[in-house]
């Protein structure tokens, strides 16, 4: 191992080499080499205990002591002696969580992929769609996501609100690519499951068929679990199922995305409630080594007015959705008032719209700017017809007759923040007015239902009617009972869901097979380093975000028909252009101030690195200062940023970005390539005066040297001995 290179990472390079490059054949030896990976992988990223030392010694011992096959003892004794000699290093990142390197740092994420719940590496799967990779897109996204196409419909996007392009103008539209590339690839029959690893002969019971559980059942059926699910309802998907409406997501793509679930072995046991036709005690009895709860937010919290207990119009927006989702298509009034301003409280609109509801509200008691919901819903909510009553607090629901006949409403104007830090509506004396509607929908919030979960009686549960978990493990009060999705965090999005059943299946997986756990919870992993995709600075800078196809708005008022229509795949291959790969460009700025400081030739405006302060961007003014010394590129720590020649063209190449190409000039004396001519223009600028004999020739810098050090001979008067 060379000097100056952390061993902790040199060894999870040499060992990943081992692994990706199927030098190990023995099926047993490649897992224990995975699993020393992972604890490997935990030091680097200052996630791990004192266990993990000791731990990775033991593996590699078993390596050695236990493996019928060379390679895996080689490896094994590899891994001990790296152990060894480089002890304190290792300690030193454990106790100190730490690389005196620094080389460990470099490997975090993109600002995207780090804001992704499931941790997706998002430029990597960006740029292979960009590529026309949609299958390999798939197979990479997959490693941290089974669902693909589900959240390319409906995710809520974090990764777009990190995205650094939305500093130079807009984000790139990474939710739409990957349901682009999840249809085309099934489509295309690329969408396959990856190999699974050999039958462990051993059960684990998932509560809950939701994107949390499903997604642990996948990683864990990939491990080579045997994994049953438990599911109240008569389908998989949970949530997604019967709380977000086909015109959203559509139940075909759900239904073949499970199907991907199912092909790995998972058993499903649907219009099975845990507690009630099923207990802990005789699935235990059962061989069942592991739990998980992963059951959905499925209850309704009270609006807390008066009549909302009165009267049969009132149904809560949760149970709405569920009717419709299961094939209530019965209208719940001529018109009707939705309190909430949430995701759900716009499902609930936008789905009694297309039941045929004449008249359709949203009371919400802040303005437009406060509201919770997706900008993107409610702007279609607008379209399809949906009226908004902003500043208004619903009182009471009045009726005669066992029906609602009005909702009796005050208008409120916002105070000063709460303890959240939001606005505090205050009612407005004097404000009253009715709302004349013939049923209400509140969507104020959603919970889990404990009763059923009374079975398990040494459960923890916190002041949110949510389980406590360890956060690292995912681990319950209850041994060998873990929990993720609702169950933990309350009511979340899809992706978030998705990103706490990973989390558990890992830590099931850890717990079954007595690995320690981390201290604290895994970072998104970068899953490659894909090729560039090539393209001038003029063209990156002329792309433009698309705007989304949508069904027309007569249409969406009375069909469930999938209301945005996706992207054509040219508007998806020049989307994926717009991406700046900071997966490799860590904006650290050195370039920028090498160029400018160091050089004095101020060619790269890149406002866009400052995160906190961003300044114009603008890629194409590089070519007109750009001399092509290569100083940025020798200053880069990634990489990122490189001189190359093609031909008798030299080009600067940012991520891909064209920055600057121009012709290269030969050296005069032996004919090698020296530059071009403005490279030369400023060398000439900084020796004149001092070496004329270089001021106006093309020289390469052997051939240089060798002139000047001429020139110094017949400068130099001779010495008189005396």
């Amino acid at each position: 191992m060379a000097s100056g290179v952390c061993p902790v990472a040199d060894t999870i390079h040499w060992l990943s080499d081992i692994i990706s490059g199927g030098d190990l054949k023995n099926a047993r030896c490649r897992q224990r080499a995975e699993e020393i990976l992972r604890l490997l992988e935990d030091i680097s990223s200052g996630r791990a205990g004192k266990e993990h030392f000791p731990a990775i010694q033991s593996i590699s011992t078993n390596l050695v002591s236990e493996s019928p096959d060379r390679t895996c003892v080689d490896t094994g004794k590899e891994l001990l002696a790296r152990l060894d000699e480089h002890r304190e290093t290792f300690l030193s990142h454990l106790q100190t969580q730490n690389c005196p390197d620094a080389a460990c740092v470099r490997l975090a994420p993109a600002p995207c992929q780090m804001a992704c719940p499931a941790g997706i590496d998002v430029p990597s799967y960006v740029t292979l769609i960009g590529q026309g990779r949609d299958g390999e897109a798939i197979e990479l996204i997959r490693r941290d996501n089974p669902f693909p196409w589900v959240c390319g419909l409906v995710c809520t996007n974090p990764c777009e609100f990190m995205c650094v392009r939305g500093r130079i103008d807009k984000p790139v539209s990474i939710k739409y690519l990957k349901g682009f590339a999840a249809e085309k690839a099934m489509s295309d029959r690329l969408y396959r499951n990856p190999e699974k690893s050999p039958d462990k002969n051993r059960k684990v019971c998932i509560i809950g068929a939701g994107p949390g559980g499903l997604t642990a059942a996948y990683y864990l059926a990939l491990n080579g679990y045997s994994v049953t699910v438990i599911e109240a309802l008569p389908m998989a998907g949970g949530m997604m199922m019967v709380g977000i409406p086909r015109y959203r997501l559509p139940r075909e793509v759900i239904d073949q995305e499970v199907t991907m679930i199912e092909d790995l072995g998972v058993e499903f046991r649907f219009n099975t409630r845990f507690g009630r036709d099923v207990t802990y005690k005789q699935l235990r009895e059962g061989g069942y080594e592991a739990f998980l709860i992963a059951v959905g937010a499925h209850a309704s919290y009270k609006a807390g007015i008066a009549g909302e207990d009165r009267y049969p119009q009132v149904i809560d927006a949760i149970d709405f959705l569920r009717r419709v989702a299961l094939g209530d298509r019965h209208i719940p009034g001529r018109k009707v008032a939705i309190i909430g301003g949430g995701n759900v409280a716009m499902d609930a609109a936008r789905t009694s719209i297309r039941l045929g509801c004449h008249e359709v509200y949203i009371v919400y008691r802040r303005t437009r700017a406060e509201m919770p919901a997706n900008e993107e819903e409610v702007f279609q909510a607008e379209e399809e017809g949906v009226r908004f009553s902003f500043l208004t607090i619903p009182v009471e629901i009045m009726g005669a007759d066992g029906k609602v006949e009005s909702l009796h409403c005050l208008r409120t104007e916002l105070g000063p923040p709460d303890e959240s830090g939001r606005r505090k509506p205050i009612p407005v004396e004097g404000s009253d007015y009715l709302l004349q509607v013939d049923a209400v929908i509140p969507a104020i919030g959603q919970t889990i239902e404990r009763k059923w979960l009374d079975d398990l009686q040494d459960l923890k549960w916190t002041k949110r009617n949510t389980l406590s978990v360890n956060i690292a493990s995912m681990e319950t009060s209850m041994e060998g009972v873990f929990a993720a999705g609702d169950a933990v965090s309350g009511p979340a999005t899809v992706v978030e869901a998705i990103g706490g059943g990973k989390k558990s299946a890992n830590a099931i997986d850890r717990y079954l097979r007595g690995i320690p756990h981390p201290k604290m919870p895994p970072v998104p992993v970068r899953r490659g380093r894909v090729d560039f995709i090539e393209i001038p600075a003029s063209t990156k800078m002329a792309l433009v975000r698309p705007e989304m196809p949508m069904l027309n708005d007569e249409r969406r008022r009375v069909t469930f028909q999938q209301a945005e229509l996706g992207y054509s795949e040219n508007s998806v291959r020049e989307e994926a252009r717009r991406c700046l790969r900071c997966d490799i460009c860590i904006r650290c700025g050195t370039c920028v101030d090498i160029c400018s400081k160091k050089m004095g030739i101020n060619a790269l405006q890149m406002g866009y690195l400052d995160f906190d302060n961003p300044g114009p961007t603008d890629f194409r003014l590089t070519a007109e200062r750009c001399i092509l010394c290569g100083a940025c590129a020798s200053n880069c720590p990634t990489e990122a940023i490189k001189i190359e020649d093609r031909g008798n063209e030299r080009l600067l190449n940012l991520c891909g970005t064209i920055l600057n190409r121009l012709t290269v000039e030969h050296c005069e004396i032996c004919g090698k390539v020296t530059g071009p001519a403005k490279y030369h223009d400023y060398l000439k600028k900084r020796i004149q005066g001092i070496n004329r004999r270089l001021e106006n020739r093309v020289l390469c810098l052997e051939c240089a040297r060798k002139t000047t050090a001429e020139s110094h001979v017949e400068m130099t008067p001779p010495r008189v001995l005396v």
